[in-house]
Formats: structure tokens, sequence, C-alpha cells
């Protein structure tokens, strides 16, 4: 069973109707790195939704607001850093164009939490088309942190 939302759609057990697939499909593509940014934050924030339903307890509707409060995106000179405040970098995104790997918008695993793992993109925030946990980017063949 599938339930669409904003940014694709959550698919549920059939004998349980737990939620299964805990990540969400960006597909739309972004003609700036703000409304790119604006969207793969939503796409978080609805996962987080879906690992913590805001709507169980008083308890689970206060870590939702939470996880939104404590979201930040932070500018460098290369790259935009997507930290959880006291959580840690969720993810890199590349926000130059002379960068001599990748490309405006990419998604970076981070190796650490001062720079990101720049093995491969984990997808493009200008492109869409690609998948995001509440955790960040991803590992290799898609599987959430």
């Amino acid at each position: 069973m599938t339930n669409p939302v904003p940014y694709g759609t959550i698919n549920y057990s059939e004998k349980t109707n737990e939620v299964i697939d805990m990540t969400v499909y960006v597909k739309d593509a972004s003609k700036s790195v703000l409304s790119g940014l604006s969207k793969m934050k939503a796409a978080m924030i609805e996962d987080y939704a879906k690992f913590m339903p805001p709507t169980k307890s008083d308890t689970t509707a206060k870590m939702n607001a939470e996880y939104v409060d404590k979201f930040d995106i932070r500018y460098g000179n290369k790259y935009i850093k997507i930290v959880q405040k006291d959580g840690g970098v969720k993810a890199f995104v590349v926000g130059v164009d002379n960068d001599k790997k990748f490309k405006k918008g990419d998604i970076l695993l981070p190796a650490g939490y001062n720079a990101p793992a720049r093995n491969f993109a984990r997808g493009n925030i200008l492109d869409g088309d690609y998948t995001i946990a509440w955790t960040g980017a991803l590992y290799a063949g898609n599987t959430p942190r």
C-alpha cells in the first residue's frame, strides 16, 4: 500500500500497516540552490515525521518540533553544510560551479564534521530525482545512515 506525499510516496506493509520505506524521493528539479535546499529540507522533515509520527503522542509531536527547530543550513566557501544543531552533519551540498569533480548542487555524504566524502554524489538538488532520509545523505545503494 502506498500514500502519495509532496515529494514522493510512503510505502506501508500490507499486514501491519507500518511504514517500510524510510526515505523520501525528491523528483522535482529546482531553478536555484535556495529552492533546492528548501525541497531537500522539507523532504528530510517529512521523512522524520514518518519515523516519529507527530500525531502519535505529545512526546513525538515535541520531538518533531525540535527536529525542525534544530535544522540549520550553513554556507561555506565551497560547500553548504546541512546540520542538526547538537546532532551532527546530515549532508554537504556543492555550492560552487568550479569544483573539479562535482557540479553545483551535488549532495555529498559527510566524511566528518568539516568535510564531505568526495567519492561520488548522492544526488543533485538542482536536478531533483534523488532520495534523502531524515538522517541525511544516503550511503551507496540508497541505504539510509
